[in-house]
């Protein structure tokens, strides 16, 4: 079966960079019609999608995380990444990867599989 998991440092100190990995088993992440995606939580707060790189590399980021954020993929390790630069404790959320199948496709689109998360506390 698919499986994902986060990984990462869970502290991160304002103004510096918050990087996480996700690595990718039971499926390649360059498989057709699969996208792979970013998404968080804050406390209290809802699902927030921060964006995503498709099966052929391209990536789109979330309008309000755009300036910030980049998404890579190392496909030799199946692995893709997130970088969030100037992180305030406004970033303090819990970080997920998830595979989304169907992209591409008209009205096919489904969260197929998502990380456990992992918990990123932004404080110095």
């Amino acid at each position: 079966q698919v499986q994902l998991q986060e990984s990462g440092p869970g502290l991160v100190k304002p103004s510096q960079t918050l990087s996480l990995t996700c690595t990718v088993s039971g499926v390649s992440i360059t498989t057709g019609y699969t996208a792979w995606t970013w998404i968080r939580q804050p406390p209290g707060k809802g699902l927030e999608w921060m964006g995503l790189i498709g099966d052929d590399g391209r990536t789109w980021y979330s309008p309000s995380l755009k300036d910030r954020t980049s998404i890579s993929r190392v496909t030799s390790k199946n692995q893709f990444s997130l970088q969030l630069t100037s992180v305030t404790p406004e970033d303090t959320a819990v970080y997920y990867c998830t595979r989304v199948t169907g992209w591409g496709t008209p009205d096919s689109q489904d969260f197929a599989s998502w990380g456990q998360g992992t918990q990123v506390t932004v404080s110095s």
